[in-house]
């Protein structure tokens, strides 16, 4: 296989893309605190029948790092995902999310749906579960406190950053079930890329910028006038959601240390298209890198 590494121009912004094969477009988006290169084995075989798309998500690696955390809210991060689509010379593509890509999958199928022509997610809840339970269940709240303590200044980055980002390093190590899967290779490719300047704070205004929005959204409305803000809360029931219209595969890591099975439960009123969930047993939250030949062959088989 031979993947050609682009620099695509989008929206004031140049995005790093890995590319490989030819067909119809499919979009690998990845997660935090990864890069392109967590989709290395989907990119070899996904390329045998499609045009494959693994970009530096905006702030990542080798691509540019806008200093203002209004800049990764999630219309920015679905409004790329589109450009791209156009850059590429397409309608519509395949969308195929893991983590914090699995995040901008969801939305982008939801609000894009004319562009989604199918939909991939990867030990990632879609927000609507996801929301409900950050309010009702205090496991949950726990397993992701470190979304709170990303909220603190300067802080988060800095300590992810020291000797070379080695907890970055420690946390793939940490939370792998398949331990020869990533490589001590693997990890140094990860961690350079976390290492870059500006990277680790672009990836952690993510969580920071969703969290501002929650919060504007959520505020009173006298605070709300006074402040000119016009977010608009999200649906507090599932079945005020926007169904997607994408057949839709979720394949998911059980083994998860951040994200319970639970989250994947009561999903079918989201949907008014073909829903399907794939468990691993064997897998945690890396789950394309731990179990990548079973995931190749589910995607090959779904994105078709």
């Amino acid at each position: 296989m031979s993947i050609e590494h682009r620099y695509v121009s989008i929206r004031g912004i140049t995005l790093h893309c890995a590319v490989a094969g030819e067909g119809p477009l499919v979009i690998l988006l990845h997660g935090f605190p990864e890069c392109w290169y967590s989709w290395r084995h989907q990119l070899e075989a996904l390329s045998t029948r499609f045009r494959v798309v693994a970009p530096d998500l905006r702030g990542y690696n080798e691509s540019d790092k806008p200093r203002a955390v209004r800049a990764y809210e999630l219309g920015e991060l679905v409004a790329d995902v589109d450009a791209l689509i156009e850059a590429f010379g397409a309608t519509e593509a395949g969308i195929v999310g893991h983590d914090w890509g699995g995040g901008i999958a969801w939305t982008f199928a939801m609000e894009r749906p004319l562009r989604t022509r199918r939909l991939a997610v990867l030990n990632c809840p879609h927000p609507a579960i996801f929301s409900q339970a950050l309010r009702a269940n205090p496991r949950q709240l726990l397993r992701s406190w470190y979304m709170f303590f990303f909220q603190i200044p300067w802080l988060p980055e800095t300590l992810l950053g020291l000797n070379h980002a080695a907890a970055v390093g420690r946390a793939f190590r940490d939370s792998v079930i398949v331990h020869d899967a990533i490589t001590d290779e693997d990890l140094r490719v990860l961690r350079d890329a976390a290492s870059r300047p500006g990277a680790l704070r672009s990836g952690i205004n993510y969580y920071r910028a969703i969290m501002r929005k929650q919060f504007r959204a959520d505020a009173p409305a006298w605070l709300r006038r006074l402040a000119g803000w016009t977010d608009e809360p999200a649906p507090r029931k599932v079945a005020d959601w926007p169904r997607i219209t994408a057949p839709t595969l979720l394949i998911w890591g059980e083994q998860d240390v951040a994200l319970r099975k639970e989250l994947t439960y009561g999903m079918e009123p989201l949907f008014d298209a073909p829903f399907r969930i794939h468990y691993i047993p064997e897998s945690g939250h890396w789950v394309q890198q731990e179990q990548a030949a079973l995931v190749n062959e589910l995607l090959l088989a779904h994105l078709a």
